[in-house]
């Protein structure tokens, strides 16, 4: 089903920086698409108000009044779990409406194109859309061109970005590690098809992470990913040797055209991590995957339960990092909103 053609994105769209798109003239977020572009002050705030958000998880009732009255809209025309529960919970604590709209059974399944959707429940006065596309750039463009005047939130688009997951694992690693000056991380598996791992990189190189390394078979390597600024190893034994965090990714067989792989239980052998193979990382490293995982295939269940995991904190960090990209981009777009209000009265009354 074809809902979106980004080729009607225009030359001035594609253009456009993620930082203009994301960020008004006062440089406060009004949409979270792509961690490109993003100085290390909004990523800090981000990692600061969730941080503040966090404790509310654990409080006898687990709401703040900051969105009440707003509605958030979950647009999913990919499959998730926990992108889009943790979404519609992260919403909820801020007392927001919140609508999941069910692609399958909505109009879109009739035929109704993703723009006259969008501009359909932006009449019904949604204040945010989160949305998570197989399109590369779909959340850029719906932003850009479609509603620029309500709060969009990337929670993953194609191949190119899944900026809520990168700072989900920033604030788990920032909470356990402390700053990132010091600190080595690992990023292993399946970087060809990942947007996690692309904002993962711009994240830590973003917040100054001492070294950033990919590791992977020589086919699950995008061209040119040294350029993103990280190392590149092809052996596990090099690549995880005395790094703070290992963060595994998932083999992503529904986006493969191809044979990349020999077969699962050799890309075990190589690259799965075991407590053998975490053996070679510094001995407080800790161990990371934003899910859902292949245990035996990328990861052992001793490994993935075991001590060093941070696992289950990523998903719980997940809640408190969408409250606050959620709360600061809403947030954003009705100050926005005021001044354009305010602007329309004075020249109303010259």
């Amino acid at each position: 089903m074809n809902l979106f053609d980004l080729s009607q994105a225009s030359a001035d769209v594609r253009a456009a920086s993620p930082a203009q798109v994301q960020l008004d003239e006062q440089g406060r977020l009004r949409h979270f698409l792509d961690i490109e572009g993003l100085p290390r002050s909004v990523l800090t705030e981000i990692l600061d108000t969730a941080d503040h958000f966090r404790g509310i998880g654990d409080a006898e009732v687990k709401k703040v009044p900051l969105l009440r009255g707003r509605t958030v809209a979950n647009l999913f025309f990919e499959n998730s779990t926990r992108t889009r529960a943790t979404f519609e919970l992260a919403a909820k604590r801020l007392s927001a409406d919140v609508l999941n709209l069910d692609i399958k059974t909505s109009s879109a399944a009739k035929g109704e194109s993703l723009m006259d959707t969008l501009v359909n429940l932006e009449a019904m006065q949604a204040d945010a859309f989160v949305v998570r596309h197989g399109d590369s750039g779909a959340a850029h463009f719906i932003a850009s061109q479609i509603t620029p005047h309500v709060a969009i939130i990337n929670a993953g688009d194609g191949r190119h970005a899944h900026p809520t997951q990168a700072m989900l694992d920033m604030l788990t690693i920032r909470r356990h590690k402390g700053e990132f000056a010091h600190l080595r991380v690992a990023i292993v598996g399946d970087i060809l098809h990942s947007r996690v791992a692309r904002s993962q990189i711009q994240a830590l190189n973003t917040l100054g992470a001492a070294e950033v390394r990919v590791v992977a078979p020589q086919t699950l390597l995008p061209i040119g990913v040294e350029t993103l600024g990280c190392q590149v190893f092809t052996e596990l034994a090099a690549g995880l040797k005395d790094v703070d965090v290992v963060i595994m990714l998932r083999l992503q067989k529904e986006r493969m055209d191809g044979a990349l792989l020999p077969s699962e239980s050799e890309y075990y052998r190589r690259y799965g991590l075991t407590r053998e193979s975490l053996a070679h990382a510094h001995p407080d490293a800790v161990v990371m995957h934003p899910g859902p995982i292949n245990r035996g295939v990328e990861i052992e269940s001793a490994v993935a339960d075991g001590p060093r995991s941070l696992i289950l904190d990523q998903v719980t960090n997940g809640i408190a990092v969408r409250m606050a990209v959620l709360s600061m981009a809403v947030s954003g777009q009705m100050k926005a909103r005021a001044e354009r209000r305010g602007e329309r009265s004075r020249g109303a009354g010259a």
